[in-house]
């Protein structure tokens, strides 16, 4: 039984302030929560802030962790081309021990990185 695909999504748009970072993060955490084919959505915590950090809310700015069964990758890329065609992210994936890291920033880049993520789901 393969494991479940660890994405974490971090919005990296240079003309984004942090704040509007954020609001695309919290835009796609509640539409995400509401997929049948992700297994958990959530906002990625900082591990041990240090003392005067930016972020007060203990979450990592413009980022998001999703888990998805590898059979619902391709759902799942259906939607966030979607979404995030036209936005610059960045993805990194983790299936199987192995890991991926890919900026995104078109449509065609996003087709790209499903591609990759399907690569790591083969096995050896």
């Amino acid at each position: 039984m393969a494991s479940n695909v660890k994405l974490t999504i971090t919005f990296v748009d240079p003309t984004l302030d942090n704040e509007e970072k954020d609001e695309e993060v919290k835009k796609l955490l509640a539409q995400m929560k509401d997929l049948d084919e992700v297994e958990a959505v959530e906002r990625v915590v900082i591990p041990n802030a240090p003392e005067g950090s930016k972020s007060v809310t203990g979450w990592v700015i413009a980022q998001l962790m999703t888990f998805v069964k590898p059979e619902n990758v391709k759902q799942l890329w259906g939607f966030l081309s979607d979404r995030l065609g036209n936005k610059v992210i960045e993805l990194e994936a983790e299936a199987n021990g192995k890991k991926i890291k890919i900026k995104a920033s078109s449509r065609q880049e996003l087709e790209a990185a499903v591609n990759a993520v399907q690569e790591l789901l083969k096995p050896e």
